[in-house]
Formats: structure tokens, C-alpha cells, sequence
């Protein structure tokens, strides 16, 4: 809504000379988004305040650092409208409210963070197993345990992915944001997921190598029955059909995708890659794995949907953003994960926990 009421504004303000006002507005509000998260880190880690004040100071602060570049000009044009009092009443209610939609958009998005939702999707298989068909997969990513995610939002997301009662858990990455954050605290709820007709598996994310945590991270979570596989598979039976689960650590964007990975696909089978990058689907299904599960981009974090498209800043860096996608038999599923970087705030990708189906195409 704070998205449609800032395009109409503009829209409306063009010939008033605006256009300057909302780029600086917008990109006020973004800049200041990621100052807020390291000065926020930067009192956490010197223990000086408590997180609650300074989000409470920075959404203050925000608000007028966000209208100045509205109201600026604004202002001007009210003053040269001395004649027109009809326009002169226009501009003034409409400078307000083209400065307050930014705002406005944002604390609705810190508001709604970490309201998780619960979604199922079927994953569809070319030549499925009948032994296989209907396996329900839980999927949870992005979890960035931190001032922005607290331990009894991380213990909701758990319980609510238990009670959708899945044949088999799944981590795909970035378990906390930076060193320091409670990685060991983020392992224990994670171990309480219900998979029980296998161990939970999981892959590592991008900020476990910021973090300097990938060895401890698998050596933790293998202590609490979890498998973090690292080049490594996991082969499982149902029945008398199988599945091979290839994990990979993260791959840098843009590289050499999934090296050598080919030698770990398991002929005759369901292979299934955990790769926290979802741009290596292409790689990996040219390599043979029929599915690919990741995170990484958060649904965009910030997305908006225009003519059945979505567009959001992850779309900048790899066109598989969020939800399923298909390359010939080919698929691979985007979470949205549960967890926020840079800003603090979700609009338009809201934090979900994943059910998966396989089905037979």
C-alpha cells in the first residue's frame, strides 16, 4: 500500500518537481537501513545499550532524516505557489505524505519481520520413486540468529515447522549473521526439529565463512544429530527407493560453480543438492541433480510484485529469488528463510517456513 501511494504521488508530482525528493527519500531510507544495522552491532558488542533503544531511537530518527529531503522542496514550491491556495493546500498534504510512505513501509516491515508463515509447494520429479511419492521435506533457512531474530522467534519457527509433521528436516544455510551472534543457542533449537525418518541435514551459508564458524558449525551440530554436509552425501531409503542428499558449503557468486560435484551424484537415484546459492541450478541440473534447495537471497527481503514479476534487490544478483523454478526436468526452491540482513524489515517477502511434497511428473 505505502508502495502504490508513494508511485501514484509521484506520478502526480512530476511537473512539481519532485523527483529529486523521492530519490533522495528512498535512498535515505536505505542508506540509513544499513548504517542502523552496524551501529546496532557496534552497542551490542560493546554491551553499552540494550537493542530495543536503539531501534526505538533510530525509527525516531529515521522519520525526520527521511522527510527533510521531501519537505525541503516541498516547501519552496509551496512558497512560489502565493496565488493558487487550492495547490499551495495540495502540495502541503501530499509532501507529508510522499515523506511519510518510506517510513511508513518501513516500520511496518520491522513490525512484520518475523511473523512467519507456513508455506507447501509440491516439488514435481520426473520419473518419481512410488515409494518416494508424497515425501513431505521441511525446509528452513536464513535463520541469521541475532538482535534482529531472538531465540523465542527462532523456538516459534521450530515448533511451527514440527507441527506440519514432515517426513524430513532441512537447514540450508546462514545460521547466524556474524562472530559473536549465538551460534551454539541457533544449534539447539534447530536440533529440536522433528525428522523422523532420517537425520536433519543441512549445508552451510556464506555468513558462516564471514564468521569464520564452518568447522565448529558441522562439528556442533553433528554432537546434536545434525549433518552438515560439506561436499559430502547423505544416502537414505524409503522403502525400496533412495535418495541422495549432496550438500555443498556456500558458492561464491558468480565463480566456478560446484566443482567436481558430479563425482558425488548417485546413478539410478533421486539426487538432491543443498547449495545455500540458488544461481548454481543451472550448473547443477545440467550435472544431473533433479532437485536443488537453497536460500540466500530471502525472497528479496523487500520485493514487490509488478505484472506477475517480482522485484526486489536480489533480482540484481541472480534471477532465482524466491518459490520454485523449473529447467527441463530440473527443479530447484527458493526459501525466503526466516532471518533479515542489512535492514531490519520484510515487505513483500515475508519470513516462511517450507514444506516441500514430491510428486511424480
Amino acid at each position: 500500500m505505502g508502495l502504490g501511494l508513494q508511485l501514484i504521488l509521484t506520478w502526480c508530482l512530476l511537473r512539481a518537481q519532485w523527483r529529486r525528493s523521492l530519490v533522495l527519500s528512498w535512498s535515505t531510507l536505505i542508506i540509513a537501513g544499513f548504517c542502523f544495522t552496524y551501529l546496532l552491532e557496534f552497542h551490542r558488542v560493546q554491551r553499552q545499550f540494550p537493542a530495543q533503544l536503539v531501534i526505538g531511537v533510530f525509527v525516531i530518527a529515521l522519520f525526520w532524516v527521511s522527510c527533510l529531503p521531501g519537505l525541503i522542496p516541498g516547501v519552496i514550491v509551496w512558497q512560489q505557489a502565493k496565488f493558487r491556495p487550492q495547490r499551495r493546500t495540495f502540495l502541503r498534504a501530499t509532501s507529508l505524505a510522499l515523506c511519510a510512505a518510506p517510513v511508513a513501509v518501513f516500520a511496518f516491515g520491522v513490525i512484520r519481520r518475523d511473523q512467519f508463515q507456513v508455506v507447501e509447494a509440491e516439488l514435481p520429479v520426473a520419473g518419481l520413486a512410488k515409494d518416494l511419492q508424497g515425501l513431505r521435506l521441511v525446509q528452513i533457512s536464513d535463520i541469521h540468529l541475532s538482535p534482529f531474530l531472538s531465540e523465542s522467534a527462532l523456538a516459534r519457527a521450530v515448533d511451527m515447522a514440527n507441527s506440519m509433521r514432515a517426513d524430513l528436516a532441512l537447514v540450508t544455510g546462514d545460521l547466524i549473521t556474524r562472530r559473536g551472534d549465538p551460534l551454539d543457542t541457533c544449534l539447539r533449537q534447530l536440533a529440536r526439529l522433528r525428522s523422523p525418518r532420517g537425520p536433519i541435514l543441512g549445508c552451510l551459508g556464506n555468513h558462516e565463512i564471514y564468521a569464520d564458524t564452518e568447522d565448529y558449525t558441522a562439528l556442533a551440530g553433528k554432537r546434536l544429530g545434525m549433518e552438515f554436509l560439506r561436499s559430502q552425501t547423505s544416502l537414505l531409503r524409503f522403502g525400496d527407493a533412495f535418495i541422495n542428499f549432496v550438500g555443498v558449503d556456500y558458492q561464491p557468486m558468480h565463480g566456478e560453480y560446484l566443482t567436481g560435484v558430479e563425482q558425488l551424484i548417485a546413478p539410478g537415484v533421486l539426487n538432491i543438492l543443498l547449495s545455500h546459492n540458488p544461481d548454481v541450478f543451472p550448473v547443477a541440473a545440467a550435472k544431473g541433480f533433479e532437485v536443488t534447495l537453497s536460500g540466500h537471497t530471502h525472497g528479496g527481503q523487500v520485493n514487490v510484485e509488478i505484472l506477475h514479476e517480482n522485484v526486489n534487490p536480489a533480482r540484481l544478483i541472480t534471477p532465482y529469488t524466491r518459490g520454485l523454478y523449473r529447467q527441463g526436468d530440473a527443479s530447484i526452491y527458493v526459501s525466503s528463510g526466516i532471518g533479515t540482513i542489512g535492514v531490519p524489515a520484510r515487505v513483500g517477502a515475508p519470513a516462511e517456513i517450507t514444506v516441500l511434497r514430491l510428486c511424480a511428473i
